[in-house]
């Protein structure tokens, strides 16, 4: 109601009662002209756009799926950042797990848009970080359907393969990672550790405060852990950017099971002194824990020298993992623009799942230790050296304190970077290690 009718309404002084229905009148077809339109329940608020679905899903079809395809394997693996097998592979399993994938009639006996692209939809999304409705045109979807789409795939992309390739590392695993390590001249050493930010265009205005840090605009860290094949064997993610390494590591769950004897045991000889805490290789902001190994900043000695140089160079290892995740996934490479903090979750896991998959799908050859990767290979199928005791059961509190002090235990940290140095000193001058 205008300022005018209520003026009107609240007049008094004027006598002429003629005069004063007049001006109501005038007031309400004033207000009834101003309302129109604006309503819910207008027809010009929303507009019915026919976009021929079927077009739509035969043009996709005839481009990459058909045997006389138009896009070969080459130019699919560069549009969708994944392999043909591996998409339909996905696009099954998701249907098999979720009906919203599968094209269907609605009410009205119309087809709807069919899982291929519903799923081409989601991924170009993560995979050019474009606007939803940059892909109306091709895909024949809009805006708003778009955004579900990615939210629902991103959640079954979770729901079904996170506990598969987002879990820690299992005996298998933890043998082969020793065995590449120990060629490294890291003996025990388990991955790279390092924290990247994720800008958050839409925050809430009440979070900015919270999630601003030292890049002075809200972001979201995630914490990971990767291996030499760039394999993300860790994801944390959630905490506010105004935290640092540190803060993220002490909320993190990197050595919860370690904490509860119920990890897979690592037990290596270095320099004649036994270690059984596997570390990983992080950079100087880290504390000095007996799980984490860091360079020497300015190394004085010729020893010293060389073993900061391997540590940089194979701590590059999570570098590299963050720029591969990026460069597929350019979604996580700017500036978030989804409001709610579960969807942002669920959308980098679902990356970090996808990059893990690409990457059992293409694995090569590698000296041997590694077999070929297809995409009905299981991850968990390499052997081991020998059987190695896992502990199930609950612990007393007092072994898990002790446990928790061996973890942050700094004189083992330094005993084992001297141990260390004093390894790959002896590999380099007898001529293993370059």
């Amino acid at each position: 109601m205008s300022n005018f009718f209520k003026r009107l309404l609240n007049d008094s002084s004027s006598s002429d009662e003629e005069e004063r229905n007049t001006w109501f009148a005038a007031a309400i077809e004033f207000e009834r002209q101003n309302s129109q339109g604006t309503s819910s329940g207008d027809k010009s608020s929303r507009q019915y756009r026919y976009r021929d679905r079927v077009s739509g899903h035969s043009r996709l079809l005839n481009d990459y799926f058909v045997e006389n395809l138009i896009y070969d394997e080459t130019l699919f693996r560069r549009h969708f950042r994944l392999s043909r097998p591996l998409f339909l592979r996905i696009l099954h399993t998701l249907q098999q797990h979720n009906d919203y994938f599968v094209q269907r009639r609605n009410a009205a006996n119309t087809v709807g848009l069919s899982g291929e692209q519903k799923m081409t939809a989601a991924l170009r999304m993560l995979a050019y970080g474009m606007s939803a409705d940059s892909l109306d045109e091709y895909v024949r979807i809009g805006e708003t359907t778009t955004i579900e789409c990615v939210k629902r795939f991103c959640q079954g992309v979770v729901e079904i393969f996170g506990p598969e390739y987002l879990r820690s590392p299992n005996a298998a695993d933890i043998s082969r990672l020793l065995r590449k390590a120990n060629q490294c001249g890291f003996p025990g050493m388990l991955g790279s550790l390092d924290c990247m930010h994720w800008a958050w265009k839409n925050c809430p205005a009440a979070y900015h405060g919270m999630y601003t840090g030292h890049v002075h605009r809200p972001t979201i860290v995630l914490e990971v852990v990767a291996s030499y094949d760039l394999w993300i064997w860790h994801a944390f993610f959630g905490m506010p950017g105004s935290n640092n390494d540190i803060n993220v590591l002490d909320a993190s769950n990197l050595f919860a099971n370690l904490q509860e004897g119920c990890g897979p045991s690592v037990n290596y000889t270095i320099m004649g002194n036994h270690y059984n805490m596997g570390y990983y290789l992080a950079d100087g902001i880290y504390p000095k824990w007996a799980t984490i190994v860091q360079s020497i900043s300015h190394p004085q000695e010729l020893a010293h020298e060389f073993f900061a140089k391997k540590h940089e160079s194979y701590r590059k290892d999570v570098e590299r993992a963050f720029g591969v995740l990026q460069a597929r996934f350019a979604i996580v490479r700017g500036p978030a623009r989804f409001w709610h903090h579960e969807d942002l979750t669920f959308i980098m896991k679902a990356c970090i799942i996808l990059h893990n998959m690409i990457i059992e799908d293409e694995r090569v050859d590698d000296n041997g230790l590694v077999a070929m990767a297809s995409g009905n290979d299981d991850y968990d199928s390499l052997g081991t050296d020998g059987p190695v005791k896992v502990s199930r059961g609950p612990i007393s509190f007092d072994h898990f304190m002790a446990i928790n002090r061996a973890i942050r235990d700094s004189n083992t940290h330094y005993a084992l970077r001297r141990d260390i140095i004093a390894h790959l000193w002896t590999l380099h001058g007898q001529g293993v290690i370059e």
